[in-house]
């Protein structure tokens, strides 16, 4: 397997649960990651998966940016972003030149080829469209290629057909034609909800029947109904809220910038005469455009307002240094919306327990490429709330007689906030939606089926050369 960037959204994790998954029913599986930092920090590929790696290092691309450099121009350049932001090291595509895309695929090249691993592969398997593609094309010209699309390039792409100023850089074209040519060159490729096979298609200009829609799984071992008792869930809300908090704020962009007291957790999250847990709403995500955290905070006010019980939220996430338009927690302060807890990025093996601690998992995202999280949560048996709008349509709500969370319009404010009512109100209807959901997503969505329909799919395209991989 190929990905690009260092470890830090959904699609490490998903590369991660699938390598894990293949091996698992026999493959032999490598993969070949971005990274940066030492082991056991955030973003070290060596440390994210259970299989063999090959890291591609970029702590001297970002030093080099540290000092005022252009990272794109390391020996081993940095990765640029599909999403434009400011004051990073990896600027978005488009405003990478050709010439330094050439190089990052030399870069590439150079670094596969002196695998081993890599180059006994009978069929490399690349998330994203990126340099990547290229380098596999310089380095292993003759193995077939499945390639992963997890939904942000088809955004970026989609934005620059749409001429929006905040990514259409002066190389967008070149960027555009490159990914392009990229997918036409794969043997097959995977799109991880109906919604993005759709774009694909018309983003990509590639064959539909090359195009398999395969969703993403979720670790029913690890994600699994558990409900801690109320002084079990005091300790550990004490632990990520006071003890040891990781929320940052936009001054700083720190882990524990944002911190609160005992006293103010206990109030929110307990009722004072009784001591019982009161129920908690929960974002999980990174703090990107779409994923519209600031609509979420806004809806969350309204919402609050018409509670019968003041359950609060908690945004659980959102990358260090990381965020798109609005930073959610700015909104917070600005607006004096109350009850919202900023937890900040973890580890994922605490985000089972985290989702456990919590109630009702909400997510207002527009056109979510899939959702692992939605996933996760529901296997949790907590219900969801979504938008109808990209992948969650494609597995929440799916059977009419056994509803497992809300999908409102995306963008609907007051929907939204109408939503979250309803689920923190209606208890006995939480209850059932959130078995529903731990049923659906258990016996629809284990990673073993999922890794079952890719080596069909490897299977089905350059059967020789594939099935002696395995």
């Amino acid at each position: 397997m190929g990905l690009f960037f260092y470890p830090r959204g959904g699609s490490v994790r998903v590369a991660g649960y699938l390598s894990r998954a293949l091996r698992a029913i026999g493959w032999r599986v490598t993969v070949a990651c971005g990274s940066l930092g030492a082991p056991g920090v955030l973003g070290n590929a060596e440390s994210m998966f259970g299989v063999d790696v090959v890291p591609a290092r970029y702590d001297h691309a970002v030093a080099r940016w540290a000092r005022g450099e252009d990272p794109m121009d390391a020996p081993f350049p940095m990765h640029p972003s599909y999403e434009a932001r400011a004051e990073v090291p990896d600027r978005a595509f488009p405003w990478v030149s050709p010439a330094q895309g050439e190089r990052m695929a030399l870069a590439w090249a150079a670094l596969l080829a002196q695998s081993d691993a890599m180059t006994r592969a009978g069929v490399l398997h690349l998330h994203h469209l990126t340099p990547v593609h290229d380098a596999v094309r310089l380095a292993f010209p003759e193995v077939p290629v499945v390639t992963h699309l997890h939904g942000t390039e088809l955004k970026m792409l989609d934005a620059i057909s749409r001429s929006e100023p905040e990514i259409a850089g002066p190389y967008a074209d070149w960027w555009v034609a490159r990914m392009r040519a990229s997918a036409r060159r794969a043997a097959a490729t995977i799109a991880i909800s109906p919604h993005d096979r759709d774009e694909a298609v018309r983003l990509l200009g590639i064959d539909r029947e090359t195009v398999h829609f395969v969703p993403n799984g979720v670790d029913t071992n690890r994600f699994m109904p558990y409900r801690p008792s109320a002084e079990e869930r005091q300790a550990h809300w004490l632990r990520w809220l006071v003890n040891d908090p990781q929320g940052w704020d936009e001054a700083t962009s720190k882990p524990g910038s944002i911190r609160y007291t005992e006293a103010e957790v206990l109030d929110a999250f307990f009722d004072a005469s009784t001591g019982e847990p009161r129920p908690v709403l929960m974002y999980v995500g990174r703090f990107l455009a779409f994923k519209r955290v600031p609509l979420l905070v806004r809806a969350y006010a309204r919402a609050r307002e018409r509670m019968s019980v003041p359950a609060p939220l908690v945004i659980w996430g959102g990358f260090p240094g990381e965020w798109e338009g609005e930073h959610a927690h700015t909104v917070v302060a600005r607006e004096r919306i109350d009850g919202v807890f900023f937890d900040g990025w973890r580890d994922h093996d605490q985000l089972p327990l985290g989702l456990s601690c919590a109630d009702c998992f909400v997510a207002p995202s527009t056109n979510e490429p899939f959702g692992l999280v939605y996933l996760e949560a529901m296997a949790c048996a907590l219900p969801v709330i979504g938008t109808l709008s990209g992948g969650p349509p494609s597995f929440i709500n799916t059977t009419p007689t056994e509803p497992d969370g809300w999908l409102v319009p995306p963008d609907d404010e007051e929907a939204l906030a109408g939503a979250m009512v309803t689920a923190i109100d209606d208890p006995a209807r939480r209850t059932q939606y959130g078995i529903n959901a731990n049923r659906h997503a258990r016996d629809n969505y284990s990673w073993r089926g999922v890794a079952s329909q890719v080596v069909d799919l490897y299977n089905s395209h350059k059967p020789k050369a594939i099935r002696h991989a395995g």
